[in-house]
C-alpha cells in the first residue's frame, strides 16, 4: 500500500491541474472584456446567429407545397411573440410550440 504522502500528492496533482484549467480562460478574457473589439462583435453576434439560425432552418422548405406553412406559421408566431413581449424565452418556447403543433396537426404528411 503507498504511503500516504503519495496518495494526497496522487489525488492533489490532478485536482490543481483541473481547477487551473477551468479557472484559466477566466483569468485570461477578464482584461479583454473592456476592450472595444471584443464588445462589438458581444453586441452584435446574437442577432447574427439567429440570421443563420433563421437561414438553417428554412432554407429546404417547399414552398410550393402546404407542407411550407407549418414552419412559416412557427416563424410567424416567434415573430409575434419576440415583437409582442420582447422575451427571446417566450419566443423560442412559444415558437417551438407553434412549430411542433402546426407539424403534428394540421400539416402532417
Amino acid at each position: 500500500m503507498p504511503d500516504t504522502r503519495y496518495l494526497l500528492a496522487a489525488a492533489g496533482v490532478p485536482a490543481v491541474i483541473t481547477w487551473a484549467l477551468r479557472a484559466l480562460p477566466f483569468t485570461v478574457l477578464k482584461p479583454l472584456r473592456a476592450s472595444r473589439t471584443v464588445q462589438y462583435p458581444g453586441a452584435r453576434m446574437p442577432a447574427g446567429i439567429m440570421v443563420i439560425l433563421f437561414v438553417h432552418c428554412l432554407r429546404d422548405i417547399p414552398l410550393t407545397r402546404p407542407r411550407a406553412a407549418a414552419p412559416l406559421g412557427a416563424l410567424a408566431v416567434t415573430l409575434g411573440l419576440h415583437l409582442w413581449r420582447r422575451n427571446a424565452l417566450l419566443s423560442i418556447l412559444g415558437g417551438s410550440a407553434a412549430s411542433v403543433a402546426l407539424a403534428g396537426t394540421f400539416f402532417a404528411s
